[in-house]
């Protein structure tokens, strides 16, 4: 089986808990994921399967959309609430409060990752740190953040929720707490749940269960998408029977002998190479100082 499978993640499950039942269903050892998710965390977690999984470092740098939930009024040492409480404040700010400062996180900004996280500071990973009672000092990340919104507020609870569209690397928990303390007050995230990933949405995902029944059926296939559907953002390019076999053993596919897009062309520009049936075959790069599509990826079963 090979192929990328939409799953929505249930809450208290890894992504490598995710990946390990998958396993089991599909009877495929091949397995990988797009992107960790928290064990917190519902949505979608596009899982890859067989040759598939020689995709994961090869993805497009799409955003990542999520809607998360959050209160004010309290700072955990994790970030959510799964952690303890190190900081409480009693000033109580309306909805409005949030809009305003909104703004001010759109766009290109600079983010401190948190403690609770695996970036890796002198070979340590952070919460191998955190977990010690250590902190130390971060330097500040660039992310960018396409969409914010505020999507509901109660006063009262001082509970609401944000809709996000960011780049690969953003930590929503630090967001919270950033837009919190620009508002005047401490936050902290109490649920988070990923709506968008790699171009899929949670229209297309599959529940756990839902994956449990469909094997049960011997029915896998009929929700397993192709391994092309990841990179759909890449142009395409067709091949004649014999370039097909070159790009198939590795070899370099001449610029000027192929059915491509018209487009000014950049070195390292990604394209699908797809052979005179249409197959996908895999991914090529450009290299326009010397006029030609260089091997990245065959992701074609060989012949």
């Amino acid at each position: 089986m090979n192929g990328v499978i939409i799953l929505d993640k249930p809450a208290s499950f890894t992504s490598f808990d995710a990946v390990a039942v998958m396993r089991g269903l599909a009877k495929e050892k091949k397995i990988g994921h797009t992107g960790t998710l928290d064990p917190m965390a519902t949505g979608v977690l596009p899982l890859l399967i067989g040759r598939a999984a020689k995709a994961a470092d090869l993805l497009p740098d799409t955003d990542k959309e999520y809607e998360a939930g959050f209160s004010l009024g309290e700072r955990y040492d994790t970030g959510d609430v799964t952690g303890k409480v190190t900081e409480t404040c009693a000033v109580r700010v309306p909805g409005e409060a949030i809009v305003r400062v909104i703004p001010e996180f759109c766009g290109d900004i600079m983010q401190v990752p948190p403690m609770y996280s695996a970036v890796s500071v002198n070979g340590q990973r952070l919460y191998k740190l955190a977990r010690q009672g250590i902190e130390i000092e971060r330097e500040a990340r660039p992310i960018h953040i396409e969409a914010l919104e505020l999507r509901s507020f109660d006063v009262d609870g001082q509970k609401g929720v944000l809709r996000v569209s960011c780049s690969k690397g953003t930590y929503i928990r630090a967001l919270i707490e950033d837009i919190a303390k620009a508002a005047g007050t401490l936050g902290t995230m109490n649920s988070l749940r990923r709506v968008k990933a790699c171009g899929f949405t949670e229209k297309e995902a599959v529940t756990l269960d839902g994956l449990r029944a469909i094997a049960a059926e011997g029915k896998l296939e009929t929700v397993l998408r192709p391994v092309e559907a990841l990179f759909r953002d890449y142009p395409p390019v067709q091949v004649s029977p014999a370039q097909a076999v070159r790009f198939c053993n590795g070899g370099g596919l001449d610029i000027g002998r192929l059915r491509m897009p018209r487009i000014a062309l950049r070195e390292g520009q990604r394209f699908c190479v797809y052979g005179p049936e249409g197959r996908f075959l895999g991914l090529a790069k450009a290299r326009p100082e010397i006029n030609q599509l260089g091997f990245l990826k065959l992701f074609a079963e060989e012949k």
